[in-house]
């Protein structure tokens, strides 16, 4: 790039330093992260430079033709509140199209997003509790079902197709990726992936809250005791509340779900936990 301001083909780069950029923030990303959005979709992520060197990031990740999410969007901490930001931000809008934009924003970010019509859903609270217990009954390793009932299930719960994005980031290892079945309609399943600290449960979707607490008591088990274990809950699902009784959740970080353009085909009601900040 010229010494100017400019904008690039990121690429790796541009995911390497959101990812980081993300953990420095204390957003607490998975350690593999950055190779599963890569390998979901590597055009997703922009990046503005300086000097050549990545001085902004932002990721739009496409589903569909109906529905874009964009996340990862930080401006370097020493060149913060120059106008850096704001065209990188109208670049992901632009590769959004006028399919619906969600996005998490951390909630001090809400009014810049209002400004640009974005509007809240609802919130989005991050929760810890220890992991540990027994592995109940009744759950079997999601691999073992054919990946087109996990993409129809996927879809009616997320709102849309996102096969791509499935097939890089439930290849996990034995135990931390688990469905529920019963006379073979599949009923939930969830995901539970290492982090910088501890793990992250994401997502959780499931048919009511005792398929989602199975589901959870599961990825809990695999995670093992002394780990700390993370789930960002959508406050727009009541049902959610049950899974917190009895473990001593503590409740550490908070963000507003916001949409442009309309709203995405979701079933909130089935989503016990978001899948990622970062990705949707």
């Amino acid at each position: 790039m010229h010494s100017g301001a400019g904008t690039g083909s990121p690429g790796r780069g541009a995911a390497a330093a959101a990812v980081a950029w993300a953990a420095a923030e204390g957003w607490n990303p998975g350690v593999e992260d950055e190779q599963r959005f890569l390998a979901a979709e590597p055009d997703a992520f922009l990046a503005t430079e300086r000097a050549g060197q990545i001085v902004a990031t932002a990721s739009c990740a496409l589903y569909g033709e109906s529905y874009a999410f964009i996340g990862f969007y930080i401006v370097r901490d020493d060149l913060r509140r120059r106008g850096i930001g704001s065209p990188l931000f109208e670049r992901a809008l632009a590769r959004a199209g006028g399919r619906v934009v969600g996005l998490d924003a951390v909630l001090a970010q809400r009014p810049y997003y209002e400004r640009r019509g974005f509007l809240l859903a609802h919130g989005n609270v991050r929760w810890s509790c220890a992991g540990g217990g027994d592995r109940p009954a009744g759950l079997v390793e999601l691999h073992e079902l054919p990946f087109e009932r996990l993409l129809a299930f996927d879809t009616e719960v997320f709102g849309a197709p996102r096969e791509r994005f499935l097939r890089a980031w439930v290849d996990r290892p034995p135990g931390q990726a688990l469905a529920c079945v019963s006379e073979g309609d599949m009923l939930g399943y969830a995901v539970l992936r290492q982090c910088q600290v501890g793990a992250k449960v994401g997502p959780l979707f499931a048919g009511d809250e005792d398929v989602a607490e199975t589901l959870l008591r599961g990825l809990l088990a695999a995670a093992g005791p002394g780990t700390e274990v993370f789930i960002d809950m959508p406050e727009a699902n009541p049902h959610a509340r049950c899974l917190r009784s009895g473990r001593g959740w503590q409740r550490s970080f908070e963000t507003a779900r916001m949409y442009l353009n309309g709203r995405p085909a979701e079933d909130l009601q089935r989503v016990f936990g978001v899948t990622t900040l970062e990705f949707g």
